[in-house]
Formats: C-alpha cells, structure tokens, sequence
C-alpha cells in the first residue's frame, strides 16, 4: 500500500497499531510528540528518585566549564525556552543555590560548588544509562536518520511560515 512515486502520502488517522506499511501515512506531530512525552517522562522519573530534576540539571550543565561563569540572569535567559514557563529557571536557580550546589560570587557570577559538580556527575551518569534503555535496538546511524529527518521537517515548516 505504498503511494505512487511522487506524490503526496494520504495523511490517516494516528494509530499506535499502524503496522509498518501504513507508516507513512501517520502524523509526524502525534509520534513526535508521544516519543518527546514517554522519553522526558522516563528521564524525570529517574531523576525525581534521586530527588532532582531535569531543570536543575540543565542548570548544573550549562554551569558546567564555559570559559566565564554565568549571571544568574543569563541562565535563567538561556533556559526559559526549554522549561515549563516562565518563571521556572529562576526558581531552579534558587533551589540549587538553597541546596548547596550552586554558589554566586561578589559579581553576582553563578558557580558550582562541589557538591554541585559531584551532583552534575551523578546525573550525566544517570542519563547515559536512561539514554542506553531509551536506544536499545537503534544503530546510531537509524538515529542520526531519525534527527535529520525531524530537523529538516522543522526547517521545511519554518520555510513555510516565513513565506
């Protein structure tokens, strides 16, 4: 049931039981956004059992060996786009500094402390087991595919929207 050569793919239904030959013809926002759902679920809750959080991580990495440290300001700038609202980076900011992982210096510079760097470490391990689960079975060459796939259907959107 393939289309033929050249043209437009039908677009059906979403159905988690689309066999492989009807894939095609599936939504990529449903697929996309389930993967994106399962995947970040999975890594919060392995995250939440050491009590952390996928913010609190973000900030501990970008803290992590840039050549100046950061301005409380500048993370919370960076990060926003990647939280649940607005607000949230600069009370993760707080939270690590509450915590012991994060220190400010007198030019109000954000640095690790090394609790916070031991955490930083803890947690990268933690993620590269939850990533060895998340691609069991998928070569890094179908992964790469996948991405350039999904990266070139965001530029195709964005190209049209801007038209």
């Amino acid at each position: 049931m393939k289309p033929p050569t050249g043209t437009a793919t039908d677009q059906a239904p979403a159905d988690p039981a689309a066999t492989d030959d009807m894939l095609a013809t599936q939504p990529v926002g449903y697929w996309s956004g389930l993967a994106h759902g399962v995947v970040t679920q999975h890594l919060r809750d392995a995250m939440a059992r050491i009590d952390v959080t996928q913010p609190q991580y973000w900030v501990l990495n970008r803290l992590n060996g840039g050549s100046s440290a950061p301005s409380r300001e500048e993370v919370v700038v960076q990060l926003t786009p990647l939280a649940d609202g607005p607000h949230e980076m600069g009370r993760v900011v707080d939270q690590l500094v509450h915590r012991g992982w994060l220190r400010c210096d007198a030019g109000h510079r954000l640095h690790l402390t090394e609790a916070g760097e031991a955490a930083r470490v803890r947690l990268r391990e933690l993620v590269t087991e939850v990533r060895a689960v998340v691609h069991e079975g998928i070569s890094d060459e179908e992964y790469v595919a996948a991405l350039k796939v999904l990266r070139r259907m965001v530029a195709n959107v964005e190209g049209a929207g801007s038209s």
